[in-house]
């Protein structure tokens, strides 16, 4: 690669490492992007959900630290810290996957998000109960994805001063504070160790760096920065768990109750129900509790606990559910109800809680371009917020949809139609619930263009010209594999002095002999003129191709 001083023995390796990529794209190389694809994907979610596994773990030390800040003060302050800089380091880790692609793409950050992310309201787990906006990337859309040369030059650089060198220092900081919390003995556990060393095929040692980022394909940088997410959120995970432990909640005197609320998201989809947790914190499973809420109230007070609902408790839990049947912010009181086990006398303690209902929503994403062509098996990715995959059923108002073997959606549109709608429904607790509709245009495949020796127009050596052939059809810009052009028919005529010499109409796409002799017989600066050229595409069309006029040096 340019700007490296390599040895006798890299630029070999180098060597081979094309040659097995061309062999990959020959044979088995969409199959091991594909792969890639399907592995990013579920890091994507699994780290989504381990988030909200996290987010659920801070709820909890909080709930300890209100009930009792003095003594859980100490490691409340240090999990705070840990949460800091655990959120660091994973924008950073993301930031470096937005500038990647950039890279890779040759386009600004700005347009790499507005091309290849989509946007979507999630739990904001530096704020419990809030929601904020994030940018996912759609691997499956990014051209480049099996590219490595930009992505090798920004993770590793000329010098090994790229990126990645930057990356693997704050991860050891990272790794080092942790291990301050949990100890060196679970340094194993913990994992993100960027000091171990590696070995190649040739038994060479290489750097963490340079074993995971060099040469390594866009779409494998990004499943690899995905899956270090993964291990900080493990290691956030573990280091919370490790603090909170230290807490004896054995020791509690119930001086001071609160009541808590844990909702299984505070952001739900009309049709779906509402689902918390409501206890009393430090409780006692033998304590039996009763809850009284009221919807729509922030409080609760003598003139509307009439109305209240009821729940109660088992085990000392209590569980809530509404269902969500009007969009937008919505809000609930309560009380919880206790007996006092010293006094015997009925305790309450209010606590209120807010959440969102939000309509379906439905992202359908063209996987080539953003219209959909006639004739062609045109791929898209279907998917809504909230809402797995398997449970999505689509349909679609003029053509035909089916599912891929690698989970994405392909459409068949007819000819001669302008616009098409694209639903989708979701199956969720038995019911059919409507997540929304897009609206595509449909096109006709574009015409490709005729060549002969790659050209079009301008000068040829006779010898070059006779030694290509034939006309080829070519699509320009069509990110389609595998459609293509017959030429049908075309004519050749020239010019000798002021006589016209014809072939007629020629069949097919190959220099019969009185193209050849024509050729063979042509001076220099006589020109050539194909004309007529018909091609007929996959799709039955007869497309009229543009002439082709060359001249002789």
């Amino acid at each position: 690669m340019a700007g490296y001083k390599e040895t006798p023995r890299q630029k070999m390796i180098g060597m081979l490492y094309l040659v097995l990529t061309a062999l990959l794209a020959l044979n088995v190389s969409k199959d091991i992007l594909d792969a890639f694809l399907v592995v990013n994907e579920g890091m994507v979610s699994t780290n989504e959900r381990f988030a909200n596994k996290v987010a659920t773990e801070y709820a909890r030390f909080e709930s300890q630290y209100n009930l009792n800040p003095a003594k859980v003060e100490e490691y409340w302050k240090k999990a705070q810290e840990v949460r800091t800089k655990s959120q660091d380091l994973i924008r950073y880790v993301e930031d470096i996957q937005l500038e990647v692609v950039a890279r890779s793409e040759r386009k600004t950050r700005e347009e790499v998000l507005e091309l290849y992310y989509v946007k979507a309201q999630i739990p904001d787990y530096m704020n419990l109960g809030q929601m904020r906006e994030k940018a996912f990337l759609q691997l499956a859309t990014v051209p480049s994805r099996d590219k490595y040369d930009e992505s090798t030059n920004y993770m590793i650089g000329p010098n090994k001063n790229g990126e990645a060198y930057v990356l693997a220092k704050k991860i050891e900081e990272y790794r080092l504070f942790i291990l301050s919390i949990v100890g060196e003995q679970n340094a194993r556990k913990i994992g993100l160790n960027t000091q171990e060393k590696y070995k190649d095929a040739s038994e060479t040692t290489q750097d963490w760096m340079y074993y995971n980022f060099y040469h390594t394909i866009l779409a494998a940088n990004v499943t690899l920065l995905n899956k270090i997410i993964t291990e900080i959120q493990s290691a956030e995970f573990d280091a919370i768990n490790h603090l909170y432990d230290n807490i004896t909640e054995k020791d509690y005197k119930f001086d001071k109750l609160s009541a808590e609320v844990i909702p299984s998201s505070t952001y739900i989809l009309k049709g779906q129900n509402y689902e918390a947790t409501v206890l009393l914190a430090a409780y006692d499973s033998k304590t039996q509790s009763e809850v009284k809420i009221v919807r729509g109230a922030s409080s609760i007070n003598d003139g509307n606990i009439g109305g209240a609902q009821i729940f109660r408790s088992e085990n000392g839990v209590v569980k809530l559910s509404f269902p969500g049947q009007t969009e937008g912010p919505q809000r609930y009181a309560g009380v919880i109800e206790v007996r006092d086990p010293s006094t015997q006398e009925i305790k309450r303690y209010q606590f209120s809680k807010d959440y969102i209902v939000a309509p379906p929503s439905l992202t359908v994403a063209p996987l080539k371009m953003n219209i959909l062509y006639s004739g062609l098996k045109n791929p898209i990715s279907i998917s809504a917020p909230g809402i797995p995959n398997e449970q999505i059923i689509p349909s679609i108002s003029k053509g035909k949809i089916t599912r891929a073997a690698n989970g994405t959606w392909e459409v068949e549109v007819p000819n001669g139609e302008r616009t098409t709608v694209i639903s989708a429904v979701a199956s969720v607790e038995g019911k059919s619930l409507p997540l929304g509709s897009n609206e595509f245009r449909i096109k006709r495949v574009p015409d490709p263009i005729a060549k002969i020796a790659d050209l079009t127009d301008g000068t040829i050596d006779k010898n070059r010209l006779l030694a290509s052939r034939a006309i080829i059809p070519e699509m320009v810009d069509f990110d389609f594999e595998g459609f293509h052009f017959e030429i049908i028919s075309y004519e050749l005529s020239t010019y000798r002095g002021t006589e016209l010499q014809r072939t007629g109409t020629v069949r097919g796409n190959v220099f019969t002999d009185a193209v050849t002799n024509l050729i063979k017989n042509a001076s220099r600066g006589q020109r050539l003129y194909f004309e007529r050229i018909q091609a007929k595409g996959p799709d039955g069309t007869m497309r009229t191709l543009n002439p082709i006029n060359l001249e002789i040096n």
